[in-house]
């Protein structure tokens, strides 16, 4: 019987690819960062403030938590609902993963008035 050549099996049975979830978390934050760096208020919050992703996957599936600073005011609703759409959309296209979950967490909001040591906005 002659042997069959690599090169003539199917992509399925050649071998399998594995991204690291640290891999998939680290795609997720760089493209919330997309999002925020164009989002109301974005001058406010500090440069070295950037998105933390972190992920659950199975299978071809993933779960996402981001937490986030935003700067105030701004509609928060709205920026998150940017924010998730566009890192589920990027995760996807990128993985080939299904993204049925993007968690968004506001960390902190950064306001003029807190800039200019005004107190406490309420």
């Amino acid at each position: 019987m002659a042997s069959a050549v690599p090169g003539q099996l199917p992509a399925a049975d050649r071998g399998a690819l594995r991204i690291a979830d640290r891999v998939v978390a680290k795609i997720a934050a760089q493209a919330a960062g997309e999002v925020l760096t164009g989002a109301p208020g974005a001058d406010l919050v500090p440069r070295d403030a950037r998105p933390h992703a972190s992920v659950s996957v199975r299978k071809d599936t993933a779960r996402l938590r981001l937490t986030l600073e935003l700067g105030y005011p701004a509609n928060i609703g709205a920026v998150c609902g940017a924010v998730r759409r566009h890192v589920t959309g990027k995760v996807e296209s990128l993985t080939g993963m299904d993204v049925p979950e993007v968690a968004v967490e506001v960390e902190r909001l950064h306001s003029t008035a807190a800039e200019r040591d005004e107190g406490r906005v309420e």
